[in-house]
């Protein structure tokens, strides 16, 4: 498994095709008055498709991404792509760190400086880890899965083998919120024995049964707010696990459609007030999004919802994950779960409650995520070393 050197640099074409489908664009009508009640808003609509056509620089953001360390390789026939940043410590401590959707490996570029060199942003040296930050099968520079199954188990098989085999850590620890918490805890759950321990910023993929024997009040409190949230927010997962294809047309093939569909989940789900440049500039939106459509990886991502449902064994939601668990809540990431809810499944061992930030949270705040993931890990360092030295 030959790892190759991996630049970011769209051919030029794909930047032409772009600006004429931009000048194009045929924006809908809307309920005068109806702000973001009906979804994306048709003045902000109209201002970002302003912006991305006459003052966005996607050389610089090009230039941006290029400044870390991009590599590919074939795993069990899928192309991977991964940045890999070395940190520059007496003992850094390799992890690797998993986006969800709509967003990409891009949610960790604020917070890789501050993981593999804490000591420049006054921190100490001795926390400071090897970052690894792959992008998920079907998201933007990976290969498209083009059979059924590539499910987030599978996902998390690939990325034990990208850390052992192929980058050759034999025990590493792991992190990740959105899809990137479920596929963290899967492999956790299926490589005990290389996983020292999880970061994580939601508890994933969790059962929603109130039947659950001894349920608290906070839980059963915890269950019915989800429940009324997800038919007010889960259109997006309903179309996403049953008719993706179907989706996807329309996506890949209008540049403002795609983000139309990106930035209302950007806005609902950050801690942003309703400002959505609160918390992200435009080149922010723009880098993340202009990766889903220079890769035309729209489509196969979404798809992962339709695998989960489909083909992702369910058992594993009845095991308990011993890995030790450190847990950031970020109060504006959907509804913070209670404790207990957690527990219930998860190791933790860390928990901490964030002042501010929501679902994006390395995007959001770097500063609080990098402090958190470095003071989980502290304690665990002796014991990898340990358990690296005694097993060779």
């Amino acid at each position: 498994m030959e790892i190759q050197p991996f630049t970011v640099n769209i051919p030029g074409y794909v930047q032409d095709d772009l600006r004429v489908r931009l000048q194009e664009t045929r924006l809908p009508d809307e309920v005068e008055g109806s702000g973001w009640d009906y979804g994306t808003n048709l003045d902000c609509m109209a201002g970002l498709v302003d912006y991305w056509l006459n003052q966005f620089d996607w050389r610089a953001r090009e230039a941006e991404l290029n400044r870390f360390h991009h590599y590919t390789a074939d795993i069990d026939g899928m192309k991977i792509h991964f940045v890999h940043e070395r940190g520059k410590g007496p003992d850094p401590i390799p992890i690797i760190l998993t986006h969800g959707w709509p967003d990409s490996f891009y949610r960790y570029q604020k917070v890789i400086p501050l993981l593999i060199d804490p000591a420049a942003y006054g921190g100490d040296a001795a926390d400071s880890f090897d970052v690894v930050v792959p992008s998920i099968p079907g998201y933007g520079f990976s290969g498209r899965p083009r059979e059924r199954g590539m499910t987030s188990a599978r996902v998390a098989d690939l990325w034990a083998r990208l850390m052992t085999d192929v980058l050759g850590y034999e025990r590493f620890a792991a992190g990740g919120g959105d899809i990137g918490s479920g596929i963290s805890q899967l492999l956790a759950l299926r490589h005990p024995g290389r996983v020292v321990g999880l970061h994580l910023t939601d508890p994933g993929f969790f059962s929603l049964d109130t039947n659950i024997p001894g349920l608290s009040e906070n839980e059963r409190e915890y269950l019915d707010t989800i429940r009324q949230l997800w038919m007010q927010e889960g259109a997006y997962s309903m179309v996403q696990s049953t008719k993706p294809q179907t989706l996807a047309y329309g996506l890949n093939d209008s540049p403002a459609g795609l983000a139309a569909w990106i930035v209302e989940k950007f806005r609902s789900w950050s801690d942003c007030g309703g400002d959505i440049e609160r918390r992200f500039s435009k080149d922010e939106l723009f880098t993340n999004i202009m990766i889903y459509w220079t890769t035309e990886t729209i489509g196969s991502s979404v798809r992962l919802y339709y695998e989960n449902v489909h083909a992702l064994p369910l058992s594993f939601l009845n095991e308990r994950i011993e890995t030790p668990v450190g847990m950031a809540v970020f109060p504006k990431d959907f509804i913070p779960p209670p404790r207990e809810w957690v527990e219930r499944r998860l190791n933790i061992e860390r928990w901490t409650e964030m002042p501010q930030g929501g679902h994006f949270t390395a995007m959001e705040e770097p500063e609080l995520f990098a402090r958190d993931i470095r003071e989980f890990f502290r304690p665990l360092r002796a014991e990898r070393r340990t358990a690296v030295g005694v097993s060779g």
